[in-house]
């Protein structure tokens, strides 16, 4: 790291610099974007190697407490399990994807080492046990399928529409349509469920801020305007709009 905090070089090839490997193979894409998306605010060094991201040792303590963070933020992540560890293997075919998904998340969850070969999961060893449970916890519907428990992504376009909405609101905060499009995109998006491939953190940030903005204007959820006075929910609203519309404009 250079003296003013500015990133530099780093030549992963280099066999004269000492490396750290982290392998985050088993985390979701969405975590992995999350994880690229914090280094570089960090400024920490660092190259992708297939799915290891390699950093200098030096920067080793640094991305100790990236990751102790990220896993307070975002986590628990998924644990791999390598391919010569005590493994215990049970074949998922029949399954529904969204009995599997749900399964992975409550591997994840419960701090199991797995990984997925096609339909068939195979976890370590001395968590066989366990994962029976969880099994059984599934076909019983004690836990439900992402299908039927209301995961989902947000509508297509979502982040456009939040932009182009908060865009014009900076600058008219009486524009009736724009209010309209975030008012019915606030019933439907969720912090937890961002769209794919986008950083969590970031989506979380803007599902915060179309709802500071709605509570601004909205008494009731029934479009019914807040009594206080008009040029200081005006101001408001302006201030916020502004801020969303900072925080999406890099990514639409």
């Amino acid at each position: 790291m250079a003296d003013g905090g500015e990133m530099v070089d780093f030549d992963p090839n280099d066999d004269a610099v000492t490396k750290v490997h982290y392998d985050v193979a088993a985390w979701t894409f969405e975590q992995q974007a999350e994880l690229s998306e914090a280094m570089a605010e960090a400024s920490i060094p660092h190259a992708w190697v297939g799915a290891e991201v390699v950093v200098p040792e030096y920067i080793e303590e640094r991305m100790d407490a990236l990751f102790d963070r990220l896993d307070e933020l975002l986590g628990p992540f998924p644990i791999g399990l390598a391919d010569d560890e005590p493994s215990t293997e049970f074949g998922l075919d029949e399954w529904s994807d969204g009995d599997r998904k749900v399964l992975t998340e409550a591997l994840v969850e419960s701090e199991v080492p797995h990984r997925w070969e096609g339909t068939t999961v195979v976890v370590a060893a001395d968590a066989e046990d366990a994962v029976d449970d969880l099994l059984d916890a599934i076909e019983s519907g004690e836990l439900l399928s992402a299908d039927d428990g209301g995961d989902h992504e947000p509508p297509d376009g979502a982040l456009s529409t939040i932009f182009l909405a908060a865009d014009k609101l900076a600058k008219d905060p009486l524009d009736a349509k724009s209010r309209t499009k975030l008012i019915e995109l606030h019933d439907v998006i969720d912090r937890k469920h961002p769209p794919y491939a986008f950083a969590p953190r970031t989506w979380a940030n803007t599902v915060d801020g179309v709802d500071r903005i709605v509570h601004r204007f909205v008494a009731d959820g029934s479009g019914t305007r807040h009594a206080e006075d008009d040029d200081v929910v005006a101001s408001d609203v302006i201030g916020l709009a502004q801020e969303l519309r900072s925080l999406l404009r890099p990514y639409v």
